[in-house]
Parts: C-alpha cells; structure tokens; sequence
C-alpha cells in the first residue's frame, strides 16, 4: 500500500485546529492573570491589610505587630498576595475560556449534567474559605497567641514574620476551600459510575476517620483547626449522600417513565395488527 502523505494530513486537520484553539483560548487565560496580577499588584498592601485583620483581632489592642528579617521578604509578600489575589479575580474568566473549549465536545445533557457542578465548585470554595478566615483563624490565631509569657525567666513574645503569617493564611483558605469541594467530588465519581451511595455508606466509619486524618495533615498543628475542618467535611459528606439518594430516585423514575413509554409503544402495535387481522377475516 503506497503512504499518501495528503491522507495523513486530512486527519491531522482536525487535531491541529483544537491545537490552535487551545492555545488561543491558553494565551486569554493567561493574559487574564496578567491583567489581574497587576491590578491586584497596585492594592496589594490593601488587600494584605484584610487577610491580617484575624491576627489584629487575636493580639491585644495595640499590641500587635509583623516583622520581616530579609530586606526583600516585604516585596516578596507583596508579589505573593497580589498573585494569590490574581488567580480568584481572574477565575471566572479563565473557567469560562476552559469551558468554551470543552463544551462543545459534549452533548446537551452532558452540558445539562455538568452545569450544577461548575455553579457550586466556587461557591464551595468561597464558603470553605470564608469560615476558614471569619471562624477558624481568628480561634486559631488567639489559641496560638496564648502561649506568650514568662518562660524560664524569659519573656515569650510573639513575633510572627510577615512571609510566614502570608503562608499560614494562604494555608487555611486554601485547606478549607479546596476540602469544600468534597461534594463535587464524590457527584462526579457518582454520576460516572465509578462510587455508588451504598458503597459510601458501607464505607463510612473508614471515610471519618480519614477526614480526620486529612484535616490533621493540611491544617496547622492544632486541635481547632483540625475539629473545625473535619466536623464541616464529615456534615458535606453526609450531605452528599443525600443528594446521590434524591439523584438515583430521580434516575430511577425516569427509567420507569422510559420503560412505561416503551411497553405503550410496543403494545400498540399489537392491537393494531389484531384489528388488522380481525378487519381481513
């Protein structure tokens, strides 16, 4: 068989047309981030003014303080923060350059079956992260700060750094806003077949004590932040089990609809070809 160097091209065509939409729909991704970044750049000291507002509140008025010991950790936070701002401003933006490439692979339904999905990943996520800075860190905070005093005859003050303050907070949001998107999670193994409620539920003693140990790994070393992880992910957890039962009764009523639909369809036929029969005899 003689190599046809046109054949080969024909049906690379379509791969390299996705190719160069990705790399179109890549490039607004990123010029979005570099759009955001420089924004948030310019308020950068602003917005790292909120994210201390827990510690402000945990330290005695007027008594608290951030340090930096590198002559370039302050501009390095500052990058940092303007950054971690950056990738939530442009989110939206670059979600819906990834869906614009991925939805026209999928059929209506799918499309249909996926919107509820991508609706609650970011407010999963913004409720994950809001109890880790309005509720979890401030107890955090004040718990870690009341090991200050007299130690050995020494004064034991607190001095955290502001790079190392940045890495805890950006710790708790994201630890907390990424194990909110549990339910998501599991929804999707559901919807694929590949995790079925009665398998969770058999499992479920096997998934606390995992949770615990998840929380106890992505959260600083303190039992409140620990607890205050694990009791939300555990009541998630629940909750998506009573979603996947609400989603297999719905499923199931539809396949009898279905079925029903299908028997009707069949049985007229029949009644149609006796009445035939009958007319001709």
């Amino acid at each position: 068989m003689a190599f046809k160097l046109n054949d080969l091209d024909d049906s690379q065509a379509p791969l390299l047309d996705h190719l160069i939409e990705l790399r179109g729909r890549l490039v607004k991704a990123v010029l979005a981030l570099i759009v955001a970044f420089a924004v948030c750049f310019y308020f950068a000291d602003t917005i790292f003014g909120f994210l201390v507002v827990p510690l402000t509140h945990a330290f005695p008025e007027g008594q608290g303080q951030l340090i930096y010991t590198r002559l370039y950790e302050a501009f390095f936070v500052e990058i940092k923060v303007a950054l971690f701002a950056a990738f939530f401003v442009a989110f939206p933006i670059i979600a819906n350059q990834l869906w614009s490439f991925v939805a026209p692979g999928l059929y209506a339904r799918e499309k249909k079956a996926f919107l509820p999905f991508l609706i609650a990943t970011p407010v999963l996520f913004i409720m994950g992260g809001s109890l880790a800075y309005f509720v979890v860190m401030p107890l955090a905070f004040t718990w870690f700060l009341g090991f200050q005093g007299e130690a050995g005859g020494l004064q034991a003050q607190a001095l955290p750094a502001m790079g190392d303050y940045l890495d805890l907070v950006m710790r708790f949001i994201l630890a907390f806003g990424v194990s909110f998107l549990l339910p998501v999670l599991l929804m999707l193994l559901n919807r694929a077949g590949l995790v079925t409620r009665s398998q969770l539920v058999a499992a479920r003693r096997y998934v606390i004590v995992a949770v615990f140990a998840v929380s106890a790994l992505i959260t600083p070393p303190d039992v409140v932040s620990q607890v205050m992880l694990a009791g939300p992910l555990i009541l998630l957890f629940e909750g998506s089990l009573v979603l996947m039962h609400l989603s297999e009764r719905k499923a199931a009523k539809l396949r009898a609809k279905e079925a029903a639909v299908e028997v009707d369809g069949q049985e007229k036929p029949d009644a149609e070809a006796t009445a035939a029969e009958d007319a001709a005899e």
